[in-house]
C-alpha cells in the first residue's frame, strides 16, 4: 500500500521509550532497549529545518518540502488550534523508507487484534521495531507459536511520541514522508500533533480516528485556502479512491465479522471466510480496472490481506466519522470540539464509545 502511513501507530516505538523508563527488567526488556536506542538515535538524528536550510548543497527540491511543512506548521497552529510547540520544526534523514515497520496479529477466526501492554501507553494492538528484519523475526516467532496467527508486517512512515520528546526537540519531521503530496503531508502532520491534544491508554480505535479525523479535515481546510487548484485536484481523486478503499473493505469487515460470531463450525466458517476473501480481491481487482485505471496503490495492502489486516485498518475508519460529525455540532470550532474530545477521553471506555456511535451521523464521511 503506498500510503502505508493510514496504518501508522500513535508511537509503539517512541512510547516504548516511557515504558522502559517504567520497568526496570522484565522479559520485553530486549524489545524495549531497540524502541529506546531506536528512538534515542532518531532523535539524534534531527536538525532545526532553519539548520538545513542554510545549507548550500540542500536540493532545491527538499528546500521546498521544508518551507511547505513549516507553513503547514503554522497553519496547524493558528488554524486548527493545534499544541504550538517544537514538534515538526527539526528535520532528519534516516535513509530508509520507513521510521518502524509494525507488527499485527489476529486469530484465524476473529477480526480481534492481539494486544501487548505497556506501563503509561498502555495496551495497544501493534508491535513497532525500528529495525525492519528483527519486526519480520517477530512476526515469524509469533506463528512458530501459534500456527493459527494470521499477522502482518506493515511500514510506517511516522509516528508520534504525545508531546514526551518536546522536551528535547519534539518529534521531527523525516524524509520518510517529507516529500508526500501536498495534501498528505498537511494532513500526516495534522494527524501526529492531533495525537498532542488527546490520548486514551487501552483505547487504539478512539486514538486513531480522532487523529485520522483531524488529518482529513485538517487537510481539507489546508488545500481549501492554501493550495493549488492543481493539489486540490490531485488529492481529491486519491481521497475518492481511498473512500472506495475503505467502503469495499469495511464491507467485507462486516461479512466477515458476522461469520466470526455465527454458528457455523470452525471448519465451514474456514471455508466461508476463504470464499468471502477471494470474493474482496476480485472486487478489488474490478474496481481497480474499471474506476482506477489500474492504479496498483494497494496492491501491497491486498498481497497481505487477512484478519490482522483488516483488523488494524478498521482502528483508522470506523469512529472517525463519529468525530468528524462531532466537529460538525460544534460548527467547525476547533477548540470546542478537542474540549469534547477531552471529555470523551476521561469517560470509562463503554461510555466513550457509546457516545461515539450516537455521534454517527448519515452525512459523515
Amino acid at each position: 500500500m503506498r500510503r502505508s502511513r493510514w496504518l501508522a501507530s500513535i508511537g509503539a516505538c517512541g512510547l516504548a521509550l516511557l515504558a522502559l523508563l517504567s520497568l526496570g527488567g522484565c522479559a520485553e526488556l530486549g524489545y524495549l532497549r531497540q524502541s529506546a536506542a531506536g528512538h534515542l538515535r532518531l532523535m539524534a538524528a534531527a536538525k532545526p529545518v532553519d539548520e538545513f536550510l542554510a545549507q548550500p548543497d540542500v536540493s532545491a527540491d527538499l528546500r521546498q518540502r521544508l518551507l511547505l511543512s513549516q507553513r503547514m506548521r503554522s497553519f496547524a497552529v493558528s488554524e486548527l488550534k493545534l499544541p504550538d510547540n517544537s514538534s515538526y520544526r527539526r528535520y532528519a534523514d534516516l535513509g530508509r523508507p520507513a521510521v518502524v515497520w509494525n507488527v499485527v496479529a489476529a486469530p484465524e477466526l476473529s477480526l480481534q487484534l492481539k494486544t501487548w501492554c505497556f506501563p503509561v501507553m498502555g495496551c495497544v494492538g501493534y508491535r513497532g521495531y525500528f529495525d525492519q528484519a528483527q519486526a519480520q523475526a517477530f512476526a515469524a516467532e509469533l506463528q512458530r507459536q501459534d500456527a493459527s496467527l494470521e499477522v502482518q508486517v506493515y511500514p510506517v512512515p511516522a509516528y508520534s511520541t504525545l508531546g514526551w520528546s518536546n522536551w528535547v526537540g519534539g518529534d521531527p519531521l523525516l524524509n520518510t514522508f517529507i516529500r508526500y503530496p501536498e495534501g498528505e503531508l498537511a494532513g500526516l502532520i495534522f494527524h501526529e500533533l492531533a495525537h498532542q491534544v488527546a490520548y486514551v491508554a487501552d483505547d487504539t480505535p478512539f486514538n486513531e480516528a480522532f487523529a485520522t479525523a483531524v488529518e482529513r479535515r485538517g487537510a481539507a481546510a489546508w488545500l481549501s485556502g492554501q493550495a493549488s487548484p492543481a493539489a486540490r485536484e490531485a488529492y481529491a481523486k486519491r481521497q475518492l479512491r481511498r473512500e472506495q478503499f475503505r467502503a469495499l473493505t469495511g464491507r467485507y469487515r462486516q461479512q466477515l465479522a458476522a461469520l466470526y460470531a455465527g454458528p457455523l463450525s470452525a471448519a465451514e466458517q474456514r471455508a466461508a471466510k476463504a470464499a468471502l476473501l477471494q470474493d474482496l480481491r476480485q472486487d478489488y481487482e474490478r474496481l481497480k480496472a474499471e474506476a482506477w485505471g489500474g492504479d496498483k496503490a494497494y496492491d501491497a495492502w491486498f498481497a497481505q490481506l487477512n484478519n490482522a489486516s483488516l483488523a488494524i485498518l478498521s482502528a483508522y475508519t470506523d469512529l472517525s466519522p463519529a468525530f468528524e460529525a462531532m466537529l460538525d455540532h460544534e460548527q467547525g470550532d476547533w477548540q470546542r470540539f478537542y474540549v469534547q474530545v477531552q471529555r470523551l477521553a476521561a469517560l470509562p471506555k463503554s461510555q466513550r464509545l457509546q457516545e461515539l456511535l450516537n455521534n454517527k451521523s448519515p452525512g459523515a464521511h
